[in-house]
């Protein structure tokens, strides 16, 4: 069977990290420049955000925004709800093409997601409690939180085209994961249809009008965000354009520059100056 998010999370891995548990009262703003995870044991909240209409939340409910959304929570006068938040970080800023799939904002009555009850009784449990590791065992159970919702939008195939749309697609699924496993594969189109089990004419097809890229396009961008995140990590030129997929640094620098602009090392020189001078402001 085919582990649809498995060579996503490779390259990208989520972090989630609780940073309230508990009461909630008044007004509350969130616009730090990472996603949100609200979990709603017991309302009536209001989420107000420019993105979307007020929604109002009286069920127990997951509130989730995968990408930076300013947003703020209101609790009536008199009134007292319990939330759990979390900040999450999937990728978005560092070109997950999952993170970049997701809708703005989605609003799940836990009544829906069944599986999420277990995993939402060990957050509240360690949340309450002061066990040693408590705040290691709450970034992890968030993290399996992430992957549930991960699940559930593509089981319910709640995105009509994009990558959410195309993993939800079981044939489309398969080619799609054999991209994201591996990269530095020489893929074609023949090939990728016959890991999808359909005729070159009819995959090429599909797979623009669901995921909204040639599979083409879909691969050099894949290796793209592959070969910055090794870069970041440290990995040499030479060993990063073998990993993806390119037979030379300079074919590597070649892609570099006509997706990004430059070279990858000037690229990468770019993105820690960007850091540092982060850090030094922060």
């Amino acid at each position: 069977m085919t582990d649809r998010l498995a060579g996503l999370l490779q390259h990208y891995s989520l972090s989630a990290r609780m940073f309230h548990s508990g009461p909630l009262c008044g007004h509350h703003h969130f616009a730090a420049p990472h996603g949100y995870v609200h979990l709603v044991k017991r309302g009536p909240v209001t989420a107000r955000a420019a993105i979307h209409d007020d929604l109002q939340i009286s069920e127990p409910s997951v509130l989730f925004y995968p990408r930076v959304a300013p947003h703020r929570l209101l609790v009536p006068p008199s009134e007292t709800a319990e939330l759990f938040c979390a900040e999450v970080e999937l990728g978005a800023s560092a070109g997950n093409p999952l993170a970049m799939a997701l809708p703005p904002v989605l609003l799940i009555p836990l009544a829906e997601v069944p599986g999420l009850g277990p995993t939402l009784d060990l957050l509240v449990a360690e949340a309450l409690a002061d066990h040693c590791g408590r705040q290691a065992a709450i970034d992890r159970l968030c993290e399996l939180l992430l992957i549930q919702l991960l699940r559930y939008l593509m089981d319910r195939r709640l995105a009509p085209t994009g990558l959410l749309a195309g993993l939800a697609d079981p044939k489309l699924a398969r080619a799609i994961a054999a991209m994201h496993d591996a990269p530095q594969a020489p893929w074609t189109l023949a090939s990728l249809a016959e890991r999808a089990g359909m005729s070159r004419a009819r995959f090429a097809a599909a797979f623009r009008d669901t995921v909204g890229a040639t599979p083409g396009d879909y691969l050099a961008e894949w290796r793209m965000n592959v070969s910055c995140t090794l870069l970041k990590q440290g990995r040499p030129v030479a060993v990063v354009a073998d990993q993806v997929g390119y037979g030379s640094p300079n074919a590597l620098a070649r892609a570099f520059r006509a997706r990004i602009g430059c070279a990858p090392r000037e690229w990468l020189a770019q993105v820690r100056g960007e850091a540092a001078l982060s850090d030094s402001s922060a």
